[in-house]
Formats: structure tokens, sequence, C-alpha cells
């Protein structure tokens, strides 16, 4: 068996994981509790509601039709079939786990709370195989084509948003789109964390006119690359030595000490860092749309 084919099987393993924990998910907690749904799973929820003859998996399949072509024509083969197999295995499993299990409906906060979590694993494991579950995780794939710097949860979001007004109409609950604003919330945190990480890096500005001994310090003992930039101050317009460092999250309270120790009187600046690429971080990694 070739490196490639043993890529592919592992990637349509994890999209097979991806769907099942997806359908699990809107099953245990979403279904029972009557959550407004966004995408095509919201809409197949309305039709099922009209018409309980229509399975929601079964509608779901087919107002995913002319998504697909349009997909296709935009972003290519390779969404078309991975994405096909996820929608398949993810419409199957929603209405094979309803048949085998009854679920009950629990306490609304919990369910919107871990729902949306679960459901944003399972999502993020399918996205990161450069598939998607159909529907408008379709229109969140072509509307990152034209802002590919917006994260994926979020841009699922916003088609969510509208067709989660059209369920709680339906239901005619207000409460069933707020939890499903606290469940769309959760799935988007949780759906970003398993695509680009949880951010775990920092980086701390520091401003001290003992900056030769706080440099010295920090590449020895914190054994991090430090930048040096040029600063002036706008009152005094005296220069002034800027001291760059990424660091870790779990070095800050070594850092804040050593900065402490040398110069109790310096500046110091700590801010999140979305992603540090290179030496002692994240390596570099092309993202597929």
């Amino acid at each position: 068996m070739t490196a490639a084919v043993r890529q592919r099987l592992k990637s349509y393993a994890l999209i097979t994981l991806g769907s099942v924990i997806y359908a699990l998910s809107f099953d245990w907690f979403v279904a029972p509790n009557h959550f407004a749904m966004g995408g095509v799973t919201g809409l197949a929820q309305i039709l099922h509601h009209l018409f309980p003859a229509l399975t929601v998996g079964a509608a779901s399949a087919l107002m995913n039709v002319p998504l697909f072509l349009i997909g296709w024509k935009k972003i290519g083969g390779h969404l078309l079939v991975s994405s096909l197999y996820a929608m398949v295995v993810s419409n199957a499993a929603i209405d094979g786990l309803n048949l085998l299990f009854d679920f009950q409906p629990m306490d609304p906060i919990l369910a919107a709370l871990f729902g949306g979590g679960v459901m944003g694993f399972g999502l993020g494991l399918v996205f990161a195989q450069g598939a998607t579950t159909g529907g408008t995780d379709i229109v969140a794939k072509l509307l990152k084509l034209k802002w590919p710097w917006l994260p994926i949860g979020k841009l699922v979001a916003l088609p969510d948003t509208a067709v989660m007004l059209l369920v709680a109409l339906t239901f005619g609950q207000l409460s069933a789109m707020l939890y499903g604003f606290i469940k769309l919330y959760t799935c988007s945190r949780a759906m970003d964390a398993v695509l680009y990480g949880v951010v775990d890096s920092r980086v701390a500005y520091i401003i001290s006119d003992r900056w030769k001994e706080l440099s010295g310090t920090l590449l020895r003992d914190q054994r991090r690359g430090v930048t040096l930039l040029q600063g002036q101050g706008a009152y005094t317009g005296a220069e002034k030595r800027v001291l760059m460092i990424a660091f870790k999250q779990k070095e800050i309270v070594d850092l804040k000490r050593r900065v402490y120790e040398l110069d109790p009187e310096a500046f110091l600046i700590v801010c999140d860092a979305r992603d540090v690429l290179g030496n002692g971080f994240s390596a570099y990694r092309r993202e597929e749309i």
C-alpha cells in the first residue's frame, strides 16, 4: 500500500468519524430539545416538522444537490467527492441513530453548550480533511474564497444565523432560537479550535533602560529569541529600545519575574498571538480551502 493510499484512507476515516460525531450531537442534543438549527439541517428540520413522513436526513440530501453542483464548479472535484461521502454518512447516521436510540430532552443550557462543542469537534474533523457535510458548509467554503482571512467557524455562522431565525418562527419559540445561538457559538469555537488550534502563544514588548541586561537574561534563561526594535518617546523625544519576544503561555510567569527582578520600572505589554510560525513554535501548514 502506497503512502498516498494510506493518507487517503486516513482522511476518509477521519471524515467518517467526524460525520458520525456530528450526527450524534444532532440526535442527542439538538433534535430532542427542538433547538433552532442552522444550515440545510435546519431547513430539513422545518420540512420534517411540516411533513413528518420526510425524514431530516432525506430532506437534507435533496436540498444539498444544487449546493454540491455549485461547489463542484467553484472549488473542484475533491470537494464534491469527499463532501458527498461526508453528507451520506452524516445523514445516514442521523436517521440510523434516531432509530436505534430514544434520545430524550435534557437541560437546555447543558444541551446547547455540550451539543455545540461536540458538533463543532465533529465538523472540525471533517473540514480539516478538505471536506464538508454539505449544505451551508459549502457556502462557508465559497465565502472563504472571498475572505480567506476569516476563520471557517465564523463563516459557517453567517448563513446558519438566517436559517435559525426561520426555524425559531416555525417552532414558534423564541427560546429555541436563543438556545440555538448558544449552540452555534460553542460549535464555532470548537470548530476553530480543531482547525487552527487553541491560542497558546504570546508576544511581549518590553521597554526598559536596562534593555541589554534584559536581552541577555531572556536569551540565556528564557531560551527564546529576542528582537530589538527602535522606539522613541512621543513626549520626551528620547530614543528607546523595545524588546520583542514570542513565548508560550506557560512561560509568562517566569518572563514577568525576570523582567521585574532586573528592572521594576520596565514597561511590559503582553499580547495574544493567533499564530506563531517558526523554530520552537508551529510549523507552516498551507490551509486547504
